[in-house]
């Protein structure tokens, strides 16, 4: 049998609040906008073997 659901962590609570809170503020400064804002940073492509990203 198995166990029933615990509900999320305390962990996984305080890492989707900082999630909500880093795309709200990221709405909040793009507004208004077309464009979606992207809370993370797209893994680089081939095509950007020449460019250099900062973290």
């Amino acid at each position: 049998m198995t166990k029933p659901h615990t509900g999320p962590s305390p962990e996984e609570i305080r890492e989707k609040q900082a999630l909500d809170e880093a795309l709200e503020e990221g709405l909040e400064e793009t507004f208004p906008g077309s464009d979606p804002v992207n809370v993370t940073q797209p893994a680089p492509s081939r095509g950007d073997g020449h460019v250099k990203r900062k973290d």
